[in-house]
């Protein structure tokens, strides 16, 4: 096992933190601890806590979910007191293992959430950060807070509540009463003006509950944006062995991602924050232009890649990226139906960001898994997606691709591929409703599921029959045949 007293006898070829543990202090608080946070953001914090003078601003990992990996995950990390392995693969080359300190503590809400809210009311803690998915923001296609979702809807009501926005509510509540001030919430997941959507959620929850408290927070609380890039999979027993073997340690919760790295942060911060502008992180007053380019290329590439590519029978990214079509719909798809949309900032020029996701998502050290980029499509689809097709069809500019991709995710919901294979569908935002539009005879009755709703597919009818052409294709002849043709149709257009 990793803790602090073993971390002396670990192989030369780790590396470790440089800097006492023993005199850090949790300064930010990050809730739902992923394998993409302890990647990422406790990555750059940790290289803060190495320039010293920094002690501040360790991190609290807070778990929210009551499953059991999710307990399994919470004792694991408390029993190596926060430290974990990471592995960064490059294209080519050796990976480099390295041990990430910066995780001081870890708690897990479900066990004791009074505790967790002591903890959070706690000066102290300055920044609280986000990493929900994109459905855990719970906001509707108009941009509403739905507080009538079961989980919220019985937080407005409780003691002791269970939610992201509930917790950091009543949180925030003792702060005001405390006089201790506020923390910044401090949203890290890929959504669109994600600060402002973190602000919309807290102040609409706290609006319900308490009024007066929206006022203090909206007078008082900063939501910075953020533009956060690494890819990250998922990690299973195979690959915790893997890791573990190939590194030599006895790590309980060991995560891999590629070399790649790339942070870009609003500085809006109302209590302070590291300086993670020494170790890599950009600062901008302008983050929107960099989260456009990276949404409407990078996540709305991997959407067009993991649907058509999980129904063809792939099941790595890598292994799909070599197949000659798929490789060509990204190559056009991001040239010819995102990059014409988007005003990219001078150092993040559209032609060579397309060529660098075309190699990492070639990369075959990761191993990138094609259903995690698949799983919950109906949240990501209105984030990634939306802005690329309703420009397209705005413009009057050839939809086949994109008409392609969604009829592609609309085949994927019946959770097999053209060989027979079945698969895990992890869509827990997709709606019963949704599903019976997926799967009705009228293949044009998809496009009114309701990650479409304000989209207007409907409403262009070339759009909507080559949706339905390619739907019956894809299930007459398969996804690979069915690609091959969309490309050749479409041709240099």
């Amino acid at each position: 096992m990793i803790t602090s007293d073993t971390l002396a006898g670990l192989p030369a070829s780790i590396r470790k933190p440089t800097y006492d543990r023993s005199k850090v202090k949790a300064g930010i608080a990050h809730l739902s601890v992923g394998n993409f946070h302890r990647a990422h953001q406790a990555v750059y914090t940790d290289r803060v806590l190495a320039l010293g003078g920094q002690g501040g601003w360790g991190i609290l990992g807070i778990g929210l979910i009551d499953t059991p990996a999710e307990r399994a995950k919470a004792e694991a990390l408390k029993g190596q007191g926060g430290l974990y392995s990471l592995t960064e693969y490059p294209p080519e080359g050796q990976p480099e293992a390295r041990i990430v300190g910066s995780i001081v503590d870890y708690m897990h809400a479900p066990a004791d959430v009074e505790a967790v809210l002591e903890r959070l009311a706690d000066p102290a803690i300055r920044i609280v950060t986000l990493t929900i998915t994109e459905g855990g923001y719970n906001i509707d296609e108009t941009g509403r807070f739905r507080l009538e979702d079961p989980a919220f809807a019985a937080d407005l009501k409780a003691e002791a509540p269970k939610t992201s926005f509930g917790i950091m509510t009543e949180a925030l509540r003792r702060r005001r009463d405390a006089g201790t001030g506020p923390f910044s919430v401090f949203s890290c997941d890929n959504l669109r003006h994600n600060g402002s959507v973190a602000r919309n959620a807290v102040l609409s929850f706290a609006r319900a509950k308490d009024p007066a408290l929206a006022q203090w927070i909206e007078k008082h609380v900063t939501f910075p944006s953020s533009m956060v890039d690494r890819i990250t999979p998922a990690v299973g027993p195979a690959d915790v062995n893997r890791l573990n073997r190939q590194n030599g340690l006895d790590d309980a919760a060991p995560v891999f991602a590629e070399d790649f790295i790339q942070w870009v942060v609003e500085d809006n911060f109302c209590a302070g924050r590291p300086a993670w502008e020494k170790v890599g992180v950009q600062f901008t007053d302008d983050v929107n232009a960099y989260e456009q380019v990276k949404l409407r290329m990078l996540n709305a590439s991997h959407l067009a890649l993991a649907y058509p590519g999980t129904l063809m029978g792939f099941r790595l990214v890598h292994l799909a990226m070599q197949d000659r079509d798929v490789r060509m719909l990204l190559e056009q798809f991001m040239a010819r139906d995102a990059a014409p949309l988007l005003d990219a900032p001078a150092d993040m020029p559209t032609g060579p960001y397309a060529d660098m996701l075309i190699r990492r998502f070639s990369n075959p050290a990761i191993g990138d898994q094609m259903l995690r980029l698949c799983s919950n499509g109906a949240a990501k689809m209105p984030v990634y997606l939306q802005d690329n097709t309703v420009g397209t069809l705005e413009r009057g500019a050839e939809h086949r691709r994109i008409a392609f991709v969604l009829a592609a995710y609309a085949d994927y919901i019946k959770g097999v591929d053209d060989k027979g294979q079945r698969y895990d569908l992890d869509e827990p935002h997709l709606s019963e409703a949704d599903k019976l539009l997926a799967a009705d005879p009228d293949l044009k009755a998809a496009l009114d599921m309701s990650m479409f709703a304000g989209w207007d597919l409907a409403g262009h009818a070339a759009f909507a029959e080559d949706f339905a052409r390619l739907r019956q294709a894809i299930r007459d002849q398969g996804t690979a045949r069915t690609l091959s043709q969309v490309l050749s149709e479409v041709g240099s257009k």
